[in-house]
């Protein structure tokens, strides 16, 4: 898996666990490297952030498990929402341009970033990107993630929210088999919910109660591409989204003007 964030690190045999199993016990070195790494990433991550405020951006982090609908989503989602704002895509691969093909084909600009290896996006990564876009003609910057349940949720990209999908063709339970991600998450969106009549195991209601056992703060929504009513919440929630941080962002540079300090990022 990645080097970078540590998900590649080898397991150790452990005479303690059950027969014929393994324990895994990164080396202290390891830790020592992760923690390091994790440190420069915040540090990035306010960078980006500072970025995004200076310019008046909204930035929303997409994270979810491969072919969850981050970017069929962001292609029913960008239609809706260009007229009244400047939108912006950074796409998160292992490889392929492929969805940053299917993002500019609705007429917004979108930077792929290939990873190779890495598991998740990083805030110098992101950073980077940001210097293929125009800053001062972008309202609205979606970061699709790479998908995967486990490594973005660590690594904070200056983002304002944080969105995680769950499809239901992926089981209910994945609040509760990966918490870390659900609970640094600002909203949940219960994807290919048009599919629900063909997966009866797969129950909304034990999704929420998931969410709620792990003592995520997020709301869930209900959303399918195929449905354009049901996209209505998410636009609303995107719509007071934008007026929140605009007003905080408003409120920050009124500070700054008056000696006050540069507002703290949100997760790095």
């Amino acid at each position: 898996m990645c080097d970078q964030c540590g998900c590649g690190a080898t397991a150790q045999h452990d005479p303690g666990a059950a027969a014929g199993g393994l324990r895994f016990t990164p080396l202290r070195q390891q830790v020592d490297v992760v923690r390091g790494i994790l440190d420069g990433n915040h540090r990035q991550a306010e960078h980006n952030r500072a970025h995004f405020d200076a310019h008046g951006i909204v930035a929303i982090n997409l994270m979810s498990s491969p072919g969850s609908g981050k970017t069929a989503l962001l292609e029913a989602t960008i239609p809706r929402l260009r007229e009244r704002y400047r939108i912006a895509v950074v796409e998160g691969d292992l490889e392929t341009d492929n969805d940053a093909r299917r993002i500019r084909a609705q007429g917004v600009p979108a930077v792929q970033i290939t990873t190779g290896t890495a598991c998740h996006l990083d805030a110098a990564l992101v950073h980077d990107a940001l210097h293929a876009l125009d800053l001062d003609r972008i309202d609205l910057l979606f970061i699709e993630n790479i998908g995967n349940l486990v490594c973005p949720a660590s690594f904070g990209l200056g983002q304002h929210r944080d969105v995680t999908l769950l499809s239901v063709t992926e089981g209910d339970d994945k609040p509760a088999k990966y918490p870390v991600m659900f609970r640094a998450s600002d909203l949940v969106l219960i994807s290919k919910t048009d599919l629900l009549p063909h997966l009866p195991e797969f129950d909304p209601r034990r999704a929420q109660q998931a969410l709620a056992d792990i003592g995520a703060r997020a709301s869930s929504l209900c959303v399918s591409v195929r449905d354009p009513g049901s996209l209505d919440p998410w636009l609303h929630w995107l719509e007071r989204t934008m007026a929140e941080v605009r007003s905080a962002q408003h409120g920050s540079e009124a500070g700054r003007g008056t000696g006050a300090g540069h507002a703290h990022a949100h997760r790095g």
